[in-house]
């Protein structure tokens, strides 16, 4: 998986002095776990630009006095109005410890159910994922070409490299729905009246401290 380095300076106060401080100087507060020690640091906000403005998924590099921690990004919180970024929460990587993350589904192919004038609906534009930071996939790629019209594709269809999927294996991934323009025997098929979950960008976060062994 890609990652992307933050420059840090390591926080002696906590405070909401302090706090408040940083934020006025355009810099984010933020905090590592999951190692030996809690650090706590702050960051430029812009350097954060390539890690949470796109939909890629990325591991970090977190630069503090001299070391570097890898680690995934854990939650972040951002302000109601102006969105500029209040905190941010980092997990510290191990080579042997699984982490679960987020990462962005690819669809690739056009599905024969489209080709015939069905409409393809995706329930998921991210996986949540679990596997240690070496086989930790930059994105799941689907091939939709062989999806007919009725046709669904769940999680468990999915072949996994070196990672296991967070979800049911019955969870619908993408699914091919009859429209009202396509055409079967000479008449028009009403759609399917069962729907496909919509789910959203970013209504998890990108990744999560790993789940007990």
């Amino acid at each position: 998986m890609k990652s992307i380095t933050i420059q840090g300076t390591k926080r002696e106060s906590v405070g909401k002095k302090s706090t408040k401080a940083l934020r006025n100087a355009d810099l984010v507060p933020c905090v590592v776990y999951g190692g030996t020690e809690t650090i706590n640091f702050s960051a430029e906000e812009k350097s954060f630009k390539g890690l949470v403005y796109t939909p890629e998924a990325h591991t970090v590099s977190i630069e503090v006095d001299g070391n570097t921690i890898p680690a995934v990004l854990q939650d972040i919180q951002f302000h109601p109005i102006t969105d500029k970024i209040l905190h941010a929460d980092f997990y510290q990587l191990a080579d042997d410890k699984p982490v679960i993350m987020e990462v962005p589904v690819r669809i690739i192919g056009r599905a024969k159910g489209v080709v015939a004038g069905g409409a393809l609906r995706q329930s998921f534009r991210k996986l949540k994922l679990k596997a240690i930071p070496a086989n930790l996939p930059d994105e799941v790629v689907i091939d939709v070409t062989p999806l007919k019209i009725g046709n669904k594709l769940y999680v468990g269809d999915i072949k996994t490299n070196g990672f296991t999927f967070m979800h049911p294996d019955n969870a619908v991934v993408v699914a091919v729905k009859m429209s009202r323009t396509a055409m079967k025997g000479g008449a028009v098929e009403e759609e399917d009246e069962e729907e496909v979950e919509a789910t959203t960008e970013g209504e998890a976060p990108a990744a999560e401290a790993p789940a007990a062994e």
